[in-house]
């Protein structure tokens, strides 16, 4: 494990009752800087506890959770973690502050107590981030749910985290919505923004350089995405099933051609174009 990684899971078990079994267990795992990394596997496998373990929202039972080198289960450490680790949830409903855009945009700067000037600026960069400036002054509640993202992603934008996570944010949207804040969450790791994103679609994951599978609260896989869609018998163990174009890939290398795994749609047809 890298000594400078962004956030690291060292052995870590959690339960959520004392008798219970625990949600998480004995997790061991790194993020660095610029990341971008997918957590997935069936319902109640842990991803969500995963999410909330990293931003400090819960504290291990066993082992340790670092970010930025601070432990997660010191109270004094948790204003820093969390300015660096900034989550969103599944519904963008439950995470608006504020009736305006620029305000609800505007309400982490305001809770450091920053300038007003810097507020300004922060809100101004943040809302550029995610494509959304031109809505600034518009209401919150008039907006689509792929745009209530977008707004939930610039209000942590606007506090200079390092780590994005989302937590199944795309999962209520409708396929414009969904194509448009995958499109915003690729360009911000571009820009220097590591990602953790947890998903239930296959072919979000195509997405990401490295995806960690969970089974029952144990990581059963940590690689690149191509490696696990390969190995029926990891998917099959995490209950996930690859992505249609990984399959239309599989089968036309299959039948000889010579067809790497594509990144995206559009990887593929230009591969299929290319065949002679």
């Amino acid at each position: 494990m890298p000594d400078e990684a962004l956030v690291s899971f060292s052995k870590v078990t959690f339960s959520y009752t004392q008798e219970g079994a625990p949600a998480i267990f004995e997790c061991t795992f790194f993020i660095e800087s610029g990341d971008f990394v997918c957590l997935v596997g069936h319902n109640s496998s842990g991803k969500s506890t995963i999410a909330k373990l990293t931003n400090g929202l819960l504290t291990p039972k066993d082992g340790q959770v670092k970010v930025l080198g601070l432990f997660t289960s010191e109270s004094e450490n948790l204003i820093e973690i969390r300015k660096n680790v900034g989550l969103v949830f599944q519904n963008p409903d439950n995470q608006t502050v504020a009736s305006q855009v620029e305000d609800d945009v505007a309400f982490g700067p305001e809770n450091l107590n920053l300038p007003q000037d810097e507020i300004r600026k922060r809100v101004d960069e943040a809302l550029d981030a995610v494509g959304m400036r031109q809505y600034a002054t518009h209401p919150v509640h008039h907006l689509s749910g792929g745009q209530k993202q977008l707004v939930a992603i610039a209000g942590i934008l606007a506090l200079k985290p390092k780590l994005l996570i989302l937590d199944e944010a795309t999962s209520l949207l409708d396929p414009k919505g969904r194509k448009s804040l995958l499109s915003h969450i690729v360009a911000l790791n571009k820009n220097g923004y590591a990602i953790l994103m947890i998903t239930h679609r296959m072919e979000e994951v195509l997405l990401s350089r490295r995806v960690l599978a969970l089974e029952k609260g144990r990581i059963i896989f940590d690689g690149h995405p191509h490696e696990l869609f390969i190995n029926r018998d990891l998917l099959f163990r995490a209950g996930l099933e690859p992505p249609p174009l990984i399959e239309v890939a599989s089968g036309l290398q299959k039948h000889g051609l010579a067809i790497t795994l594509p990144k995206n749609e559009d990887d593929l047809v230009e591969q299929i174009c290319q065949l002679k």
